[in-house]
């Protein structure tokens, strides 16, 4: 419990500070096999062959139930159905460990999309999605990722009231311009 409080104050505290996600749009993203969970149940979940199937969003968030990572969750699993109809795999990735995200794709992504742990921010690194304040957790981030492995939108931001939102209008256009 004290390290969720103190997780949630020195993040916080980050709302004031500038976020930036490293990989620009036209970047290459890295592909990344890792432990990830849905609805309780674990797989091992590997970008390449997620991007056979449509785009990828590819989301970080810092810590499991924290306020803005829960809430970014169930904002994620609301819109779940849409990026599916877009074609669209969503995955969220954190620092956390796979048991405790098992947990938290159950009750926080209800059990609408999987979540995979990124222990020692390997991921994160790749991404250079780290948060500054924060050393060995992720930053808020979110990525719409192209089949053909180039990044097409990034918004980066504590805050996680837009990345749904931002991240579905990029998928939309996307799939605007290459019908199923």
């Amino acid at each position: 419990m004290i390290r969720h409080l103190a997780i949630g104050a020195a993040l916080s505290a980050a709302f004031v500070l500038p976020a930036h996600a490293a990989l620009k749009v036209g970047d290459t993203a890295p592909e990344f096999t890792a432990q990830a969970s849905q609805a309780g149940k674990q797989f091992p979940f590997n970008m390449a062959e997620a991007l056979k199937k449509g785009p990828v969003v590819l989301y970080f968030f810092p810590a499991a139930f924290t306020k803005g990572c829960t809430i970014e969750a169930h904002e994620f699993a609301d819109a779940s159905d849409e990026y599916k109809k877009l074609g669209a795999t969503l995955i969220g990735v954190t620092a956390g460990n796979i048991d405790r995200l098992t947990e938290f794709s159950v009750s926080e992504c209800r059990s609408k999309f999987p979540v995979a742990a990124d222990p020692d921010a390997k991921i994160a690194k790749s991404y250079n999605s780290m948060l500054a304040i924060y050393p060995g957790h992720s930053d808020r981030t979110s990525y719409v990722i192209a089949p053909d492995d180039k990044v097409l939108f990034v918004y980066s931001n504590l805050d996680p009231d837009q990345h749904v939102t931002k991240t579905l209008d990029a998928v939309k256009a996307w799939r605007a311009k290459h019908p199923a």
